[in-house]
């Protein structure tokens, strides 16, 4: 039997050369006009995706964020919006604007909005010039899921979780206060080269040996030695820039909930325009490129990982890479606001808050939250399995009737994860745009293994992912035993 041995991971970057690409709209600060009647009552109509006068009822959009490079296989260097730039920590927050209109003068705090109404003739005054502040992105992706829509989303969710759902949660529960946020990420296009090294296993057959009382069951399989070589290209890889929301262990927040609601449709936002925020909330980044590469790196090293897999499916019963080699060639950064519904609750735990979260993609529709658990009703519940399990294991001739005293283990630990999703992510390795090219393959027969007692390869690595939540990993354990 083979050997489980370490794997060799190496990365390397061709260029650190930084280009900066100026994203702004052109706008100055201070009035945003409508093109057709020059009103600045102006506001996102979520069902086109298109800004809209609220006087005349005209509609139209700002241009599409296109991508710097037009090919990204001829990518290299480093290519950044000018909404990614480094944020200047002692950059004043606080902007004066004087309307045109009238000539009063108009203070915005953009820590908190980047738009405010003239308090003498009511025009709206709008940040629209780039600040080294983490607060102005190069593009937006409007809303297009409605309150009503994602009220809905969010009452379907909860209600099929109301059976242990905490009665003063139940009690508690309402959407009215739901609210629609944009949140900060970064957008990161890559052109890259990976190359893998190891062996994989193809199955032969099946037998078993030994008695009645002790029976196993054993396998032959042919090696290979395989190879992997090729270029990749990574479209709209897309990372949370808020530091909050890149620590998913707090056990005080369940805010993994809102990577989970991921993808959204990057190729559809638009520069950036101030308008597309009214009538919603914002958050601006607290992070700069270099707190974010080395999360690009492992999720870049994961989804080339994925991209080899798709060529290894002779080889059902796995592959083990021993040497993993990935080198990036060049990268694009833009920093963007996604939208999101979200329904927060605070639940008090023993002297401690805990914040739940509901979250709706409001591009897709996605779902995905957390929902208070009434303990004391779910370890009665379980308890009571428990003891049919333990009844069924004495009175059921099974040859692993040992198992039915795990019933009332795994319904807890179905139900708990059902309710709170602390291992549900964003599936980046498989959801991310790649493309192949120039792919080098090699495949050579070694030998082949008899009586083996593993029914996948030992060390099968080749759908690894570097974040792989506790049940991610325990449903890999049991799959390869």
């Amino acid at each position: 039997m083979k050997k489980e041995r370490n794997v060799s991971a190496k990365s390397t970057n061709r260029s650190t050369k930084t280009t900066i690409i100026q994203t702004g709209n052109g706008l100055q600060n201070g009035q945003n006009k409508c093109p057709k009647c020059g009103s600045t009552d102006i506001s996102l109509n979520p069902k086109t995706g298109n800004l809209r006068c609220n006087f005349c009822r005209y509609e139209f959009a700002e241009e599409k964020l296109e991508d710097f490079s037009s090919d990204l296989s001829k990518l290299e260097g480093q290519m950044i919006g000018s909404g990614v730039q480094d944020r200047i920590l002692d950059t004043n927050d606080i902007i004066t604007l004087k309307c045109t209109s009238c000539g009063a003068e108009v203070v915005i705090d953009t820590r908190e909005v980047t738009q405010a109404r003239c308090h003498w003739c009511r025009n709206t005054l709008s940040i629209q010039e780039q600040i080294p502040n983490g607060s102005i992105p190069d593009m937006v992706l409007p809303f297009h899921v409605t309150k009503m829509e994602a009220q809905k989303e969010i009452e379907k969710f909860v209600g099929k979780r109301k059976f242990f759902a905490h009665p003063q949660f139940q009690k508690e529960f309402t959407t009215e206060n739901i609210m629609g946020v944009y949140f900060p990420y970064m957008v990161i296009d890559e052109n890259a080269h990976a190359s893998f090294i190891g062996e994989g296993e193809q199955f032969v057959r099946s037998y078993v040996r030994g008695n009645n009382q002790n029976q196993m069951v054993y396998y032959d399989a042919d090696l290979y030695h395989v190879e992997r070589e090729f270029d990749l290209t990574i479209s709209d890889l897309t990372l949370e820039s808020k530091k909050d929301r890149l620590d998913g262990t707090k056990a005080n927040q369940t805010n993994n909930v809102i990577n989970a609601i991921m993808p959204f449709d990057i190729e559809n936002a638009v520069k950036w325009n101030a308008n597309y925020l009214k009538g919603y909330t914002s958050e601006r980044r607290d992070t700069n490129i270099d707190e974010l590469k080395d999360f690009v790196e492992i999720q870049s090293k994961d989804i080339a990982r994925f991209a080899a897999s798709e060529t290894l499916k002779q080889y059902d019963r796995g592959v083990r890479w021993e040497n993993e080699e990935f080198q990036m060639k060049g990268q694009e950064w833009k920093a963007a606001y996604l939208p999101v519904w979200l329904y927060s609750y605070q639940q008090e735990k023993n002297q401690e808050k805990i914040l739940h979260y509901v979250a709706v993609n409001a591009r897709t529709k996605e779902v995905m939250g957390s929902v208070p658990i009434h303990y004391p009703k779910l370890l009665i519940v379980s308890f009571f399995l428990e003891l049919i399990g333990i009844f069924l294991m004495f009175t059921v001739d099974f040859d692993y009737s040992f198992l039915f005293a795990t019933i009332g283990f795994f319904y807890y630990f179905v139900i708990w994860n059902r309710y709170r999703n602390k291992s549900e992510r964003h599936h980046y390795e498989k959801e991310t745009k790649t493309e192949m090219k120039n792919i080098r393959k090699v495949d050579r027969f070694i030998q082949r293994e008899r009586n083996l007692s593993n029914a996948t390869i030992r060390g099968a690595n080749y759908q690894d992912v570097s974040n792989q939540s506790f049940a991610e990993k325990i449903k890999k354990t049991f799959y390869q035993d």
